[in-house]
């Protein structure tokens, strides 16, 4: 319906039982005005054609460039207005970096044009679903990882850039959040409402969090020492004293992540034979610290040792699995799914480590086409990781498979061998991940297993080559064209066999397809590198984030 001057009439009672005839008159003109206002401003983030009117960039996370007009944002923003007057012109046009303007998170390009969108027009978009949805099909998408991370965001830039509105706004909806996010999702909104002193946000996560069942060696490691020590005494009010055995082992069990957290593993040794301060691994939960906060190289180290039981289940029924789910490391899962760490296990409520890195992973991560020779998001390589596993494992289940099916995988598996090799020079990233989930450059086979156990070692073999080399052919589709007509060509085989004709013939085709092999890697390289200078010379297209409905709480 287009706005005009509309007039309609109504009865409306005078309160003496008669009633009065009222002329109502269409939308307030004064409102017409600024909505018409705001369109027009809103013109200079979503038409290219004006974007020779801003005069100056601001470079969000991903390194997504959007111009901006720094009379609009001066106008509108305190600090806006501060920081331009700072800037000292050289005749170019200034660039600004978020990272360096929000000091306690990231702001990604989503958020950025949502936030300017509003400071440009005083309406707020919808947040766009894929950077606010995970990719767990079962999450109704109101309190998952995306959606408190798209929320911090918005609260990062609004406290930043001093939006007072706006971090009343985001700040309601962060304490609706509070009360249905899972409680390891709640550490980051107690964090910011922290740093950036929203009061009730911070009281509601303490309360929280002081009620859960997260250790306090986490609480120690992950927030500030204030804000551990309140929520220790409100601990302490509510739970008996603890007793002097317990404060005494709490003491050792800190030595030994002391000495993980220094890399140090000759003393975690040292302290595991000490006979005064004994403790083993698995009452320090050694092996889940490691896999959320030391180095990878460090869980390999402590799995080395063969002193901890990798799929423990800790005070809350989590496995060293679900803990580094949580971190999305993909070598700590590579790792710990070597040592026997089982993909299928479940925590009290049910979920699996896969369940845990989907419900932590945007949709936009999960389903972006990345850039030929570009290494895969590593939400996606940890999805994928554990997934692999999991096939393999639900294929033990299959029986025994006869000798043929072996003679038949040893066939497959001479193919994509030759193929991965090519694998590791085109896409080395990727190829490693692959290869290591599958354990390859180690797998060795054991003469004296049982063919079950050395068929299924095959199966996961020849899964993780195809994969590997189905990713080249995704990166370099005219080399693994070449290389398809290379691998099967009789005549490049058995130079030795044959008349001295025969194998001239023989060398001269291998030396033919062998140049048409590199001729086409290099033409994929070519395309990969003009492909890349295009996109990284371009701006950024303007996201839209979705409907201009009022920003209200959405559950993942």
């Amino acid at each position: 319906m287009e706005y005009g001057n509309e007039i309609s009439s109504s009865y409306v009672s005078n309160g003496s039982g008669s009633v009065n005839y009222v002329m109502e008159t269409g939308p307030d003109p004064e409102d017409l005005s600024l909505s018409k206002l705001s369109a027009s401003l809103e013109t200079l983030l979503v038409n290219q054609e004006y974007e020779v009117y801003n005069d100056a960039e601001i470079v969000a996370e991903g390194n997504v460039v959007v111009g901006v007009n720094r009379c609009i944002l001066a106008a509108r923003s305190p600090y806006f207005h501060k920081l331009f007057r700072q800037h000292h012109e050289d005749g170019r046009k200034p660039r600004f970096e978020m990272s360096e303007m929000v000091p306690y998170g990231r702001v990604g390009g989503e958020v950025l044009k949502v936030m300017l969108h509003y400071l440009y027009t005083g309406r707020i978009k919808a947040s766009p679903r894929e950077v606010s949805t995970c990719v767990d099909g079962a999450c109704c998408h109101g309190a998952c990882g995306p959606v408190v991370d798209y929320a911090l965001e918005f609260i990062f830039a609004s406290a930043t850039f001093q939006i007072k509105e706006l971090v009343l706004l985001v700040q309601r909806h962060l304490l609706n959040i509070v009360g249905e996010a899972l409680i390891e999702d709640v550490i980051p909104i107690l964090l910011a409402a922290f740093h950036y002193n929203l009061n009730q946000l911070l009281s509601n996560c303490i309360e929280r969090v002081a009620k859960s069942d997260l250790d306090n060696v986490c609480l120690e490691k992950e927030l500030p020492p204030e804000v551990y020590g309140k929520i220790r005494s409100l601990r302490l009010e509510s739970e008996p004293t603890a007793m002097e055995s317990d404060l005494d082992l709490e003491k050792k069990i800190r030595r030994i992540h002391k000495a993980l957290d220094s890399d140090d593993v000759e003393l975690l040794k040292l302290l595991l034979n000490e006979s005064n301060v004994y403790v083993t691994l698995d009452e320090a939960y050694a092996l889940h610290y490691a896999s959320a906060y030391c180095d990878p190289k460090i869980v390999n180290e402590v799995l080395s040792l063969r002193l901890a039981n990798v799929n423990l289940g800790n005070g809350r029924g989590f496995t060293p699995l679900h803990v580094a789910a949580r971190r999305k490391e993909w070598s700590v899962l590579v790792a710990l799914l070597n040592k026997g760490a089982r993909v299928a296990e479940t925590t009290p409520d049910g979920r699996t480590a896969i369940d845990i890195c989907r419900r932590l992973t945007r949709a936009k991560d999960y389903h972006e086409n990345k850039k030929q020779g570009e290494p895969s998001n590593k939400d996606r390589l940890c999805i994928d990781v554990l997934e692999t596993k999991m096939r393999s494992s639900e294929s033990e289940n299959v029986g025994v498979p006869s000798q043929e099916i072996t003679y038949d995988l040893h066939m497959k598996l001479d193919y994509y061998e030759n193929r991965v090799s090519f694998a590791r020079l085109l896409y080395p990233a990727e190829a490693k991940v692959a290869m290591e989930i599958a354990d390859a450059d180690t797998c060795k086979v054991d003469l004296n297993e049982s063919l079950t156990a050395h068929t299924t070692r095959l199966h996961l073999r020849l899964l993780t080559l195809f994969k590997t080399a189905e990713t080249g052919r995704r990166y370099f589709p005219q080399c693994a064209q070449e290389l398809d007509k290379f691998l099967v060509d009789d005549t490049t085989c058995l130079f030795e066999q044959g008349s001295l004709e025969e194998q001239r013939l023989k060398r001269r085709r291998f030396n033919e397809l062998k140049q048409e092999l590199l001729e086409a890697f290099y033409k994929d390289k070519a395309h990969r590198n003009r492909t890349s200078s295009s996109s990284s010379s371009s701006s950024s297209t303007t996201a839209t984030l979705g409907s201009s409905a009022p920003y209200k709480p959405r559950r993942k």
